[in-house]
This record gives C-alpha cells, structure tokens and sequence, in this order.
C-alpha cells in the first residue's frame, strides 16, 4: 500500500494507523491523517497523509514544514504553496491577515506599510513590546518567519499610490486591503479592479464592541469582497478595539483562502 509518511512516499503492509506508529514511531504523540488529529484508530487506505509527532521535540526542517502542513487538507496545502498574496497596509487588519496566511502556508506574502511600531498600536495590533519603534514591515516579516520559515516574504516599505500600486502587487492574485484612510482605500480598489484580473478583500466598518455578529463579507463586484459591518467606523467614543478588529481580520483571511481555492461566492 501508497502513503505519504512524514511528507515522503512510502510503501506499508500495516493495516492500521496505530500500528504503522507503533512500528516507526512509537514515541509519536500526535497521529495526524490526511489533515485530521487521530484520537482513535482506523484501518490504512492507499493513498493516506500520514504524520506523526512528537511533543516538545524540535524536528528537521524538512519535518517542521511537513507538520505544519499536516493539519491543512492536502490539497488546500497545494493550491496555498504556489500562491501570492498582497497585504497592504499592516495596522490592526494587516499584521493579523497576515499572520493567519503565514500559518495556513502561503508561499508567498507582498507587504505594504511606511509606518512604524508605536504604543497605542498594542491594543490591537499584532506586534509585541520588542517592536516598538521598529518598521512595520521588518517586524512583520520578523515575526512571520518565525512562525512560518519556510515562506517567501516580499516588503515595500512606503506609501502606496496609485503610481505604484500595480507595481507592488504586480505578481499577486489577491490583494489585501487594510488601510485606515478612505482615499488611500480608493486608490487601491480604483487602480485594482476592473484594471487588472486580481481579487481584492477590502475593509469597512469594525470599531467598537458591537456585535461580532455584525461583521459579515459581501461581494459586492466580480473580484471584490468587502468585510466588516459597514457602518462603524473609528471616531470619538468609538475607538478599534481587538476583538471586532481580529474577527475582520479573520473573515479576511478566510475570504483569501476561498478566493486561492477558486471559491468565489460568499
């Protein structure tokens, strides 16, 4: 019988996964097939992804990458390897999208800011005190790799216009937006869609401690997603705070995943 095992084709007469790890690793904590964290056990099928783990121990690199791929559905892994994502602007949306990204396994992220790390950027923002006063694009792509290092990480460390836009995102087929100033949103949807065949997830409206439930994503082009409530932008008495500010981040992460796998509707 054909597995994979530990991310490398293999032939096995064990008929069952508990007794393949009891045979080639029986120090294996965790047992994960095909995506999915065995608690019991089951017979082999051809064709299986196989991994096992051990807790706490510090694997070879090809191993590592092999792991955190491990609990991703094969295929998704493979659609997300050869992809490149655009995130611009790394504020509250931003740094979180892209951490998510970095941990689903895409091959490739293009970041945009030309800001730096300052205080009042803690409260919801996916940067550490060890960052402050950093560029927000060399603590991201720190941070990132050490997460995830085996992605590639392209940085453009400015203000992006509409001079540059489409040569910063150039070679990415989705486009994160994740900006706070509304010409700057423009400029980016504007020079993106229509003009060229990318997809672009776009924000609007998460300030606040209303209801996560508000924060929805609409389709509201052929390649363009919008997430948030749509409403509730950051004004006096009604700051972002990180809980609203993370589900949006998350609906846009997942909305990538989904445009990388060919999904298109909402």
């Amino acid at each position: 019988m054909k597995i994979r095992l530990n991310g490398r084709e293999t032939d096995t007469d064990k008929t069952t996964v508990f007794g393949l790890r009891d045979e080639v690793s029986s120090d294996a904590d965790i047992v994960i097939v095909n995506g999915f964290n065995m608690r019991s056990d089951r017979e082999i099928k051809d064709g299986d992804d196989v991994v096992f783990i051990k807790k706490g121990v510090m694997p070879s690199a090809e191993i590592l990458e092999v792991m955190m791929k491990a609990r991703n559905t094969p295929c998704v892994n493979d659609a997300l390897k050869s992809a490149v994502v655009g995130i611009a602007g790394l504020g509250g949306i931003g740094s979180h999208v892209a951490f998510a990204l970095a941990r689903l396994g895409v091959g490739k992220l293009v970041i945009a800011d030309y800001d730096v790390v300052e205080p009042s950027n803690l409260n919801r923002q996916c940067y550490f005190v060890k960052d402050l006063g950093r560029k927000k694009t060399e603590a991201t792509r720190e941070n990132l790799l050490s997460v995830n290092p085996y992605m590639d990480i392209d940085v453009f460390d400015g203000y992006i216009d509409e001079k540059n836009v489409k040569e910063v995102f150039c070679n990415a087929s989705v486009v994160v937006e994740a900006f706070d100033d509304p010409e700057c949103k423009a400029t980016l949807v504007n020079n993106l869609i229509g003009e060229t065949d990318k997809t672009v997830v776009a924000c609007s409206g998460m300030a606040g401690y209303g209801s996560g439930n508000e924060i929805a994503t609409k389709r509201t082009l052929k390649r363009l997603y919008v997430v948030g409530d749509g409403i509730s932008e950051a004004r006096d008495g009604e700051g972002l705070m990180s809980p609203r500010v993370m589900i949006t981040a998350g609906h846009q992460a997942n909305e990538v995943l989904r445009s990388l796998m060919n999904i298109m509707e909402v």
